[in-house]
């Protein structure tokens, strides 16, 4: 999919700084954002996820953030949907669009493409939705027809269940078959690609204080409601940072183990996310935070 906007990518590792990077450099560019990390791409999960600001969102428009409620599903067919729908917006509004966040996983997404799906008619969606009604044994099903499609989805997966059975419904193949025959088409072919390189030492400073300020912007209060309103079975509220709260208000740890665990969590997961960017992006542009030289 090729548009005629400019488009660019700012990735790096979590507290690195490239929301405030984004938000300059989309004011010059005048672009809109899209955010690609997973948990901003929830409403009320705010601190935890270090969203921008009210005052930084009015500034410039972000999508990705604040799209779905914390207990809902979401996935990278979701995410390139609405790539598609914010490019098709930055057209008619004669905008440029800036991808930014830690998650670069849906940002590969792009690059690489998706399979597409067969035609899915009602009569087959009604179809796969009667059969769905016996989850386990829909689940059972393809796992004798595609055990190693399969494999990686859960028995109580009823999304990804619901997907693989339209696949076949709609085409009389098991999915691995289906997707061996209609191989991915990239969704981007030619993206400028900053990342932000942070040190170790600095980043985990940056990320103690984050950490520190996340505590005083009211982090236990708003996970409680979290709790309260969602319970701790959706994916969301195994994210780090809420995780180690629910450990503190079950008197697990105290507050200073609470927030040392946070810390410690999240440059863990700041290494991860530094590894994934340097082995699975091709000629993009590293450096500094300040000597980074954008648009």
């Amino acid at each position: 999919m090729n548009t005629d906007i400019k488009q660019l990518a700012i990735i790096g590792p979590t507290a690195s700084g490239k929301s405030d990077l984004a938000i300059q450099t989309a004011q010059k560019m005048d672009a809109y954002i899209l955010s690609i990390d997973s948990l901003s791409i929830y409403k009320e999960i705010d601190i935890v996820s270090a969203k921008p600001s009210k005052d930084e969102l009015a500034m410039i428009k972000h999508f990705g953030i604040d799209e779905i409620y914390p207990d809902e599903y979401f996935s990278v067919d979701i995410f390139i949907d609405l790539y598609k729908k914010v490019i098709k917006k930055c057209k008619n509004n004669n905008k440029n669009l800036i991808i930014v966040g830690g998650t670069s996983f849906y940002l590969k997404s792009l690059l690489d493409g998706l399979s597409k799906l067969p035609d899915i008619t009602k009569e087959i969606e009604d179809r796969v939705k009667d059969r769905l009604q016996n989850l386990q044994k829909s689940y059972n099903f393809l796992k004798s027809i595609d055990d190693i499609y399969m494999k990686n989805i859960d028995k109580n997966d009823s999304y990804r269940i619901e997907k693989a059975m339209l696949i076949y419904e709609a085409s009389s193949l098991p999915p691995t078959q289906w997707f061996k025959q209609n191989p991915p088409q990239p969704i981007i072919t030619n993206l400028d690609i900053f990342n932000i390189d942070v040190d170790r030492d600095t980043l985990r400073k940056r990320i103690e204080l984050r950490t520190s300020k996340m505590l005083d912007m009211g982090l236990i209060d708003e996970v409680c409601y979290l709790e309260q309103k969602y319970t701790r079975k959706p994916n969301s509220m195994g994210a780090i940072g809420i995780v180690e709260v629910l450990e503190f208000l079950d008197g697990k740890v105290s507050k200073d183990e609470m927030l040392k665990n946070i810390s410690t969590h999240t440059a863990q997961l700041a290494k991860r996310q530094q590894t994934f960017n340097k082995n699975q992006f091709k000629n993009i542009i590293s450096k500094k935070l300040n000597d980074l030289q954008l648009p």
